[in-house]
């Protein structure tokens, strides 16, 4: 039995009228009559007595009625059901998050909400290749991505660069000075991720350090932001990286934040958004006309 035969049928059973039906459903009377003929032939009795004054519906066609029509109010039902979920999925965006962003990403929700105030944005952690995965299989619109030079399967949008700042003690004499050279902290332990785990940052450190001239005195790992930088500020002289958009919102009461100064260039990374390769959706245009907002500075 297909669900056309059970539309088909309905209309003829409440026109009581093939050629009326047939208009009503805006085809041939044939094909009415066809398909109808096929469902009796299912059910192995007659649905309608057939004459050439008048259409009637058999005790069969009666009772098979109120039966037909709970199918077609279920049908219409599960497209509602499946309208209104697919609606909630093209109101939704899905964004995977890099650490951080931070005042990046508020400007670039700012901007979203001012571009598509609509769009209901969901925001989502994890490891860099847990997130180019997610958006590989489709559970998420775009990630940030940061230092990262190919993802397989994946497009790379370039957005912006982040800078990184030296993460001091409040106490320490360079903190009172509002930049800090590089090369000044060739003798302090520098706390950072190990390069296993956040090769692109490790890298950039690392490698502006030797352009300093001076190879870096590694301490213990970074672990977590409240950890690490509770050791910096109370233990032994030590520094770190942060970068600046995260360091403008970052709470830390006996930690100085400083910019690099110097000949040396200041370390960064850059950040793209990862996406997959096809025509881009509204939400992810809007996101995407957000993220170039927030990069030209405009913010």
């Amino acid at each position: 039995m297909e669900l056309r035969q059970v539309k088909y049928f309905v209309a003829v059973a409440e026109e009581l009228h093939f050629g009326r039906a047939a208009e009503r459903l805006h085809i041939v009377q044939p094909a009415v009559s066809q398909q109808v003929r096929r469902l009796e032939r299912e059910f192995g009795v007659e649905l309608f007595d057939r004459s050439k004054r008048a259409v009637r519906l058999t005790d069969a066609g009666r009772a098979l009625v109120p039966h037909a029509r709970a199918l077609l109010a279920a049908e219409r039902a599960m497209a509602d059901a499946m309208g209104s979920v697919r609606g909630a999925q093209e109101s939704t965006l899905r964004v995977g998050t890099s650490v951080g962003l931070g005042l990046r990403l508020d400007a670039v929700l700012t901007a979203l909400s001012e571009r598509a105030p609509q769009l209901l944005v969901e925001l989502v952690s994890g490891a860099t290749a847990t997130r180019l995965q997610r958006v590989r299989d489709g559970e998420l619109d775009a990630t940030f991505v940061r230092g990262a030079d190919r993802a397989p399967g994946l497009e790379l949008l370039p957005l912006w660069r982040d800078e990184l700042v030296a993460a001091l003690p409040a106490a320490h004499p360079l903190a009172e000075r509002d930049g800090v050279d590089l090369a000044e902290l060739a003798g302090l332990p520098l706390r950072i991720a190990s390069r296993e785990s956040n090769p692109h940052l490790f890298d950039a450190v690392v490698g502006a350090c030797r352009a300093a001239g001076f190879e870096p005195v590694m301490g213990p790992e970074f672990t977590t932001d409240q950890d690490t930088l509770a050791a910096i500020a109370s233990g032994r002289s030590s520094w770190s990286v942060y970068y600046a958009a995260q360091a403008a919102v970052q709470p830390a009461h006996r930690i100085a934040f400083r910019p690099f100064t110097g000949p040396v260039a200041a370390p960064s990374l850059p950040t793209c958004l990862a996406v997959r390769p096809d025509p881009p959706s509204r939400r992810l245009v809007a996101l995407l006309d957000a993220c170039g907002e927030v990069g030209d500075g405009t913010r």
